[in-house]
């Protein structure tokens, strides 16, 4: 086996201590989405179609691309009569009509809670309200939310834009947010909204998701003591993204990597404590990989900072729930 610690400089390969920030790596909504997946392909054999990525990840769709799921773009690209899986993100009503009219068996990924967030667009909108959302234009998250109300509903991005905001009554306004948003940003956001609109309504809970919530906070527990920060995740990974730009503001260096050996041994230049998180999406068994391949600069002391437990878990849809049941029950599956 060739030596994967050959390309490391000897000034890099110096003792340094990890800290393992927790919560970190997938969610409820991330782990029951992918189980949807599998177990579609288990009881329906591939090809089983999934319209955009199932979660925001390059490991986990490569690994069920292998085991037969079929991304596509849009519902254009799949067959009439075929099953195709809606990713975690969620859909527009409208996505929904054109798979119902195209005879298409529907098994729905999307994590509960940004349904309940489409759930409070239609509610909110149904009153009345303009609705203002607060997120990143163009994430999949976003077009869904915003397809159940379009009438109704205006994008926000930034503090700036909720100063510039005008809807035709801003007596009768309330807000959502996505569910992947950094805290702090959010919050500046929705002061300015309030700033602007004194009677501005919110959600009757935090719209931004636990497990985002709580990897944020994890970080934040060691960013101080950090001399680099590696957040394990894809680039089109908000939450993990969101991580990265979190380091960055409190002054630590930071990098977002997809696997281990996107490593650069100059970021580890005169580093001795690195802090090690992963986005909601990213695979528990890719931040081991990263300390292992820290061990291959130096002996490393791995130390885990533990700020809350998360035992949430969302059952899978009645499309595939039995199935889970029956493959459960059967030890030859």
């Amino acid at each position: 086996m060739a030596d994967v610690s050959a390309d490391v400089a000897p000034e890099n390969r110096i003792a340094r201590r990890v800290l393992l920030a927790g919560p970190r790596s997938f969610c409820a909504g991330v782990e029951r989405a992918i189980e949807i997946v599998e177990q579609a392909l288990r009881t329906r054999g591939s090809p089983v179609y999934v319209r955009k990525q199932i979660v925001h990840n390059v490991t986990v769709v490569e690994d069920l691309a292998g085991r037969g799921a079929v991304f596509v773009e849009e519902l254009d690209e799949v067959p009439d009569d075929a099953t195709v899986v809606f990713s975690a993100h969620g859909v527009s009503p409208a996505v929904r009509q054109e798979a119902a009219r195209r005879g298409l068996e529907v098994i729905d990924g999307t994590c509960p809670l940004v349904a309940k967030v489409h759930a409070e667009a239609r509610r909110f909108a149904a009153r009345g309200d303009t609705v203002v959302l607060v997120g990143h234009a163009g994430h999949e998250e976003v077009e869904g939310t915003l397809g159940e109300a379009p009438e109704s509903m205006m994008l926000v991005q930034s503090a700036d834009e909720a100063r510039e905001l005008a809807p035709a009554d801003g007596r009768r306004i309330s807000y959502l947010t996505q569910t992947t948003l950094a805290v702090d940003e959010t919050a500046e956001v929705v002061g300015a909204l309030r700033e602007r609109f004194p009677q501005l309504k919110e959600p009757p809970s935090e719209d931004i998701c636990y497990a985002t919530t709580n990897r944020q906070a994890a970080l934040q527990a060691i960013v101080a003591e950090a001399d680099l920060v590696l957040v394990v995740g894809s680039r089109n990974s908000s939450n993990s993204v969101r991580l990265v730009e979190l380091a960055r503001r409190g002054g630590t260096p930071a990098e977002l990597i997809d696997r281990a050996g996107d490593i650069r041994p100059e970021w580890l230049a005169g580093v001795r404590t690195v802090g090690l998180t992963a986005g909601a999406s990213a695979p528990p068994a890719l931040v081991t990989e990263v300390v292992t391949r820290l061990g291959d600069f130096g002996p490393v002391r791995v130390e885990e900072r533990e700020i809350a437990r998360e035992t949430v878990h969302f059952d899978l849809p009645p499309a595939v729930r039995g199935d889970a049941r029956r493959a459960a029950d059967d030890p030859s599956s």
